[in-house]
């Protein structure tokens, strides 16, 4: 029983308990034997939360639509009380900081119904696009457990993909969610910059670039997770239109014929040749759905000014961690490329920081005028690689090649968190290897509606829900 339950997404989980036929005890139950029967292979969750889980499924639960899942929140951003919260650092994790509070979006996925089995593995400070930190050892990709992840969101991602909750946090700087996604043959959207919030401690974070949403294994999910925890926070500095209609209501309805760009990637742009099949691949299925698909070129692509934001939010992230335990933390206490980061982001002058907020708003609308132009949607790879070996961007790489290797990574995704535009990454393809690869999809600010509906046209199209890891529940 407990192999059928952790195939199933979300939702279908849910029906059952709203149904009598399953128990949360039960459900937690099967994600608990799971996470204690692959995590050792996977590294995926570093806390686990499975006395607290079992409890609060024995209790009274919020009557959300989800009520009675088992849930993984990632160890970044999004933290919860009384648990362990170390953003992958061993700073952190010597010191044992536990989160005194819920975050406002932790609160949302507990009102939801979602039951908290425990807490994945991150790199420090969020700022890789694999998950590979020193303090808590690499995670290991299910399909192939030499692979890695992605990041920042691979430990949840590596859960998802094995099985061991249908669904779980995950959060988006310049492609955390996507990337991982990709790489683990999972749904992943970014949405719409301030689409959720992240109250109470935040009104940006990392400049603009943060995104919170979730990974899961269905179209159906992403939505109706997103119904649950989108919105403002009272003091939102902030915040995305509100949709028409609940968006797990898109995913039944075909979209009307769209106008669709394949990106036309330049030759000077290194993509895997698994990748760049991928994307024109999905660009022929979604021809023979009805949509009138173009080659398109974007010249802007390759001149997002990001670099700024990062920088500074490394430096302010070691700041307040140093205020909030009441010492410094100092070069050797943090992994190499994080050190470099922070001390860039102190060396700017507020005059620069605004100016490269200047330029990144004028790329944002540069990039953004095909969408205003009748575009409905943009066809990209989601990675330039297909999940590469693990240790190929470990943090004890050499600093040159790590920082090129994870700026050639992040070229189709980094872009569109700086314009803050909704983008969802689908498990289309897999390599002559058996590795999943991603194929991304850009729609217009607050346009999530489309990609739930387009993508939800694509997965009955092409199914992948039957498609298994090596590594599974």
């Amino acid at each position: 029983m407990s192999n059928e339950l952790n195939s199933l997404d979300a939702t279908a989980q849910a029906a059952l308990v709203a149904s009598g036929e399953v128990t949360a005890n039960e459900l937690v139950a099967a994600a608990i034997d799971a996470t204690k029967r692959l995590n050792p292979q996977l590294n995926a969750v570093i806390h686990t939360k499975f006395d607290s889980a079992q409890s609060d499924a024995a209790g009274t639960l919020p009557a959300g639509p989800f009520r009675g899942v088992p849930f993984l929140v990632k160890d970044a951003v999004c933290h919860t009380a009384g648990d362990p919260y170390h953003v992958g650092m061993q700073f952190l994790k010597d010191r044992g900081y536990v989160a005194k509070t819920d975050t406002e979006l932790a609160r949302r996925f507990r009102a939801a119904g979602f039951v908290f089995v425990g807490k994945t593995n991150t790199p420090e400070l969020a700022l890789s696009v694999t998950t590979e930190p020193l303090a808590y050892g690499a995670t290991k990709n299910p399909w192939n457990l030499e692979h890695s992840t992605g990041g920042s969101s691979g430990g949840s991602a590596a859960a998802v993909a094995a099985g061991l909750v249908p669904a779980a946090h995950a959060n988006d700087m310049g492609g955390s969610i996507r990337i991982p996604a990709s790489h683990c043959g999972l749904v992943g959207l970014k949405p719409t910059r301030a689409r959720g919030t992240l109250a109470p401690h935040f009104g940006e974070y990392w400049g603009p670039l943060t995104h919170e949403h979730v990974v899961t294994r269905s179209v159906r999910d992403s939505a109706a997770i997103l119904d649950a925890i989108a919105g403002p926070a009272p003091g939102d500095p902030y915040s995305a239109a509100p949709p028409v209609r609940p968006w797990r209501v898109e995913v039944d309805h075909d979209p009307s014929p769209l106008r669709v760009g394949l990106l036309d990637i330049p030759s000077d742009v290194e993509v895997d040749d698994d990748c760049h099949e991928a994307a024109a691949a999905t660009a022929k299925l979604l021809e023979a759905l009805g949509h009138e698909v173009e080659l398109m070129s974007l010249p802007c692509l390759d001149q997002p000014e990001f670099g700024p934001w990062i920088q500074a939010g490394a430096a302010r992230d070691l700041d307040r961690w140093s205020a909030i335990l009441g010492e410094p933390i100092g070069q050797y206490d943090v992994e190499p490329l994080n050190w470099v980061f922070a001390e860039a982001g102190r060396s700017q002058s507020v005059p620069d920081y605004i100016a490269a907020i200047e330029r990144a708003h004028s790329f944002a609308r540069q990039l953004c005028e095909p969408w205003a132009n009748g575009l409905d949607l943009l066809v990209t790879p989601t990675a330039t690689t297909p999940p590469a070996k693990l240790g190929w961007l470990a943090p004890d790489v050499s600093l040159p090649d790590l920082m090129s290797r994870l700026g050639g990574v992040t070229r189709f995704s980094m872009p569109f968190d700086v314009t803050g535009q909704p983008a969802i990454s689908l498990p289309l393809h897999w390599n002559a290897d058996g590795l999943p690869i991603g194929v991304q999809l850009v729609a217009a600010t607050g346009r999530e509606d489309i990609l739930f509906q387009v993508s939800a046209q694509l997965e009955r199209a092409q199914p992948w829900n039957a498609k298994r890891p090596s590594v599974f529940a």
